[in-house]
């Protein structure tokens, strides 16, 4: 006890708040994460290629507005108001699907994509207001907060699986309704623990202060029904996000070629660089809830040791690596450095996506050795692709968030925050597009689509590999632009 209250004190304000707000915040996502591509599909009656695109815009409107969410953030609203706000809508938006209706369907995403789409980002900007730009904890401190989404993940999806064994998707629903409520509750509850820090709308009073919170509430209020309308056009809807998402990587070239400070300006460079890596990486990751989920169900044994499995507890295979590795792996990089070993951010994203190319090649091994009969793979196999996945997230996603507090000037952070979310909606579009490739087959066989997913998997696993060691070639490069004495 003597030993764990200096480590304590240590902590800065709010941070173990916002761990627990994190557990409750994820829960909701969770759940429709894990669930949308089921229940189009076989509640909803929309094909394959239907429901992989409907979970291509969910996830590209999900992450795509936390850029949005950086700018609204600590401008026109606070973070703590924006975070309750959007987990609001979240509630609101769980309510409205669980009422089994097409038309809940869409009025309901819209609802959860609005609330989850521009809150998430305040979550992480007032985790990263505790920290000056060079505190050693920043790194650790998001790590625990990894860890504590995906201890809301684990819980989303066991519970969304238990209930999918029986297609009890009202009750799912409901769930996700009465988690995001439990995360406004502990909003409230430690309300000015969460205050933002030195953010440009904390320094107006007065008139000014409340016509920017008036303009936030009516962003808020406008983009639902516009969302609305945008899920019901998909392919319009997705072209378009594919443009505005190009648009906004010139405008950060722009941004960052006109930036006048020299060494901030060589880190810009770095982060766009170690964008482009991120993409590749998060495009086949995003294929865990549309196309894998898929492929799971209809290839591969879904039972261990005879113990039926539902499709969304194969995703707590990456929960529970995250939850346990999480943690462990901050340790183990605080001890590393300590010694004087390197551990650098090219590497560590250089890893992540040779992982996850061997992720992706251990299906089609398992394709090879399926069943003759019926054309189903084992479970195993499933299963070795998830963990390397996992442990690729462990070392780009909790890095990557923490790297925008490193690489961004103050005055750029949220934007380039909610730009880092944007290339994962930029990739769900293209975990969509690699997802509805595979067509749902008449007769319902295995054996139709094995020979169409393993093309397409060795194919996305060479591109990762790839990918992961033209970033290892660069490596030097990156870390000049980095820290030089690091080259």
């Amino acid at each position: 006890m003597n030993q764990a209250q200096p480590r304590l004190a240590g902590i800065p304000e709010g941070s173990a708040v916002l761990f627990l707000i994190q557990i409750f915040a994820t829960l909701g996502f969770a759940v429709l994460q894990s669930t949308l591509v089921l229940y189009a599909t076989h509640r909803m009656g929309f094909n394959n290629e239907q429901a992989a695109l409907m979970m291509g815009l969910f996830g590209a409107f999900n992450y795509g507005l936390h850029l949005f969410g950086g700018y609204l953030g600590g401008r026109f609203l606070s973070n703590r108001n924006l975070f309750v706000g959007g987990m609001l809508l979240q509630v609101l938006g769980c309510g409205a699907i669980a009422g089994g209706s097409l038309a809940g369907l869409y009025w309901g995403l819209s609802l959860f994509l609005t609330g989850s789409g521009l809150n998430v980002t305040c979550i992480n900007m007032m985790l990263t207001q505790r920290f000056a730009p060079e505190d050693a904890r920043r790194e650790g401190a998001f790590l625990w907060n990894y860890a504590g989404m995906n201890l809301g993940f684990f819980v989303g999806f066991t519970v969304a699986g238990h209930y999918q064994l029986e297609e009890l998707y009202s009750t799912i629903f409901w769930f996700a309704t009465l988690g995001n409520a439990g995360a406004i509750v502990l909003a409230l509850i430690f309300w000015r623990t969460l205050a933002d820090r030195d953010t440009p709308l904390s320094q107006r009073r007065g008139t000014a202060f409340w016509a920017r919170f008036a303009a936030g509430i009516a962003v808020l209020a406008g983009l639902v029904p516009l969302l609305a309308w945008l899920l019901q056009h998909p392919g319009d809807t997705a072209i378009g996000m594919k443009g505005l998402c190009a648009l906004v990587g010139v405008a950060l070239v722009v941004m960052t070629a006109r930036h006048q400070v020299a060494h901030e300006k060589r880190r810009m460079q770095a982060y766009l660089v170690l964008t482009l890596g991120s993409l590749v990486f998060w495009s086949l990751y995003q294929m865990a809830p549309n196309g894998l989920q898929m492929y799971a169900v209809g290839n591969v044994w879904m039972s261990v040791w005879g113990m039926p499995v539902a499709p969304q507890w194969v995703q707590n295979i990456n929960t529970v690596c995250i939850v346990i590795g999480g943690p462990w792996l901050a340790a183990v990089f605080a001890r590393w450095r300590a010694k004087g070993w390197p551990v650098d951010i090219p590497a560590q994203f250089s890893a992540s996506l040779v992982l996850m190319g061997l992720g992706f090649l251990a299906l089609p091994l398992g394709i090879l050795l399926a069943d003759p009969t019926t054309g189903r793979a084992d479970f195993v196999w499933l299963f070795v692709s998830y963990v390397l996945q996992s442990v690729g997230e462990l070392l780009i996603s909790p890095v990557g968030y923490a790297m925008i507090g490193r690489l961004a000037p103050r005055q750029y952070q949220g934007v380039m925050m909610g730009s880092w979310m944007l290339v994962t909606g930029l990739a769900s579009l293209f975990a969509g597009d690699f997802s509805g490739m595979v067509a749902q087959p008449v007769d319902g066989s295995p054996l139709t689509t094995n020979p169409q997913y393993a093309t397409l998997f060795t194919q996305l696993a060479v591109g990762s590999l790839a990918t992961g060691a033209a970033l290892f070639a660069l490596r030097r490069w990156l870390l000049g632009l980095i820290e030089p004495r690091q080259a």
